[in-house]
């Protein structure tokens, strides 16, 4: 896990980037009412965590570069003794100061006491805004009660700026910490792949499937990163599918597109596979064409590559083959030129992963592709879909849907894929499904 001086650490590389007049302020997540006093499961706000290391709802994070009596502040919930009874223990104020290495802490219901005077003095705030409607609305309260004293001498806030403007920049490269985290999670997610794959053959609905997923994830102190996607036959040409209760035919392939979530850090892997064990001669040939689109596509991403260079890579090798399949007509350019391949791949061929699942960082710098570097980690997804009913196409590819997707962290040394315990070739999915 992520030790408490790392998170103390971010707190200070971020307050660094930015001037002494600047304050930062970060809220938590809400717990969120699922039906009636039922809730979902809580998951705490991904920047929030990242800066604190704090598990629970009801807290503001507030940085302030320079201040001399204290620069890390956490407004949290007092302890109390009844509502743990029912809802499990709380840190409190003093706790927080102790655990997380906090140079203050103050119960939450102190905040608009206490946040006006840290407002005062400083020129920049930085903050989400439009994340939390009624958090913003508190926020310009704060700040119009501190420019109602400019009469007096007070000094409110005059700029306005995205937090994520700086840290993102700091997300987007994982520390040796975070990437334990991230192979772990991964490790997970490979092995619920496996499982999954091996239940196919008895089971007869997507949410057989799906529970052999979500064991291994329990299993291993995870959760799904995601709802996990798992369509088989026509359904699996639905990017998005998670309905996940429709009947398995023997002979149709299925997509599983399912990641853990393993201390707070996502993975993201897509197989498909013969629910029968068997690739026919059809699948396999448009299998064989996303596969090899995937090897390139990673072979590619280096350091010093521009991004870009990973999605057009998918795009050259996927068009090529579906020229040599007869599914399109023409030249490779005209076909790369017009777009013509969208009919059968319409997605990008990735993201980042960290966090989030489509984690934070930008993906062009002025207007340019950035280029890799270590300690980015990032998903590569190429994928073809023949959607029932398709015009121009032989019956034999008509619905049939694939997608290949691996976790690749960029190291010194060139692209690692770390989501590799599950197989991925023809040979390696049929041999493994006859042990079922």
């Amino acid at each position: 896990m992520v030790k408490t001086a790392e998170f103390a650490r971010r707190r200070r590389g971020l307050m660094d980037m930015a001037d002494e007049d600047s304050i930062f302020i970060i809220p938590s997540a809400h717990e969120r009412i699922r039906s009636k006093d039922t809730t979902f499961p809580f998951r705490q706000d991904s920047d929030f965590w990242y800066l604190s290391g704090f598990n629970e709802p009801e807290a503001v994070l507030v940085l302030v570069p320079g201040r001399q009596h204290g620069a890390s502040l956490m407004f949290c919930r007092d302890r109390d003794a009844d509502k743990e009874a029912w809802d499990g223990p709380r840190l409190g104020p003093e706790g927080v100061v102790k655990a997380l290495d906090m140079d203050d802490s103050y119960p939450i219901g102190d905040l608009d006491d206490i946040l006006p005077g840290l407002l005062e003095g400083r020129t920049r705030v930085f903050y989400h805004f439009g994340r939390d409607t009624d958090f913003d609305l508190q926020l310009m309260g704060w700040v119009n009660r501190v420019r109602a004293q400019k009469r007096l001498g007070a000094q409110p806030p005059h700029e306005f700026l995205e937090l994520g403007h700086l840290l993102d920049e700091l997300r987007l490269f994982k520390s040796k910490g975070e990437i334990a985290l991230m192979r772990r999670s991964a490790e997970i997610a490979a092995e619920a792949q496996v499982a999954a794959m091996l239940a196919t053959k008895s089971a007869r609905h997507e949410y057989e499937v799906e529970a052999a997923l979500q064991h291994v994830y329990r299993r291993n102190n995870a959760v799904a990163s995601y709802e996990p996607i798992v369509g088989s036959g026509a359904n699996a040409c639905v990017l998005h599918y998670r309905a996940n209760n429709a009947p398995i035919r023997k002979g149709d392939l299925l997509l599983c597109d399912a990641g853990a979530e393993y201390g707070f850090y996502a993975s993201d892997i897509t197989r498909t596979w013969p629910t029968d064990g068997r690739f026919s001669k059809a699948q396999r040939e448009l299998y064989d064409i996303v596969l090899l689109a995937q090897t390139e596509c990673i072979r590619n991403a280096v350091v010093g590559a521009a991004y870009d260079v990973i999605h057009q890579t998918a795009v050259d090798v996927m068009t090529d083959g579906l020229l040599s399949l007869g599914l399109l007509k023409g030249s490779l350019k005209k076909n790369i030129e017009s777009e013509a391949y969208k009919k059968f791949y319409m997605h990008k061929t990735g993201h980042w992963i960290g966090l989030d699942v489509h984690d934070v960082g930008e993906y062009k710098l002025g207007g340019a592709s950035r280029l890799l570097e270590p300690g980015m980690v990032f998903t590569v997804e190429p994928g073809l879909y023949i959607a029932p009913g398709t015009p121009g196409v032989p019956e034999k590819y008509r619905g049939i849907g694939i997608r290949i997707e691996d976790d690749v962290l960029m190291t010194a040394k060139g692209p690692e894929v770390i989501s590799d315990g599950v197989p991925k070739t023809v040979d390696a999915i049929e041999a493994l499904m006859a042990r079922g």
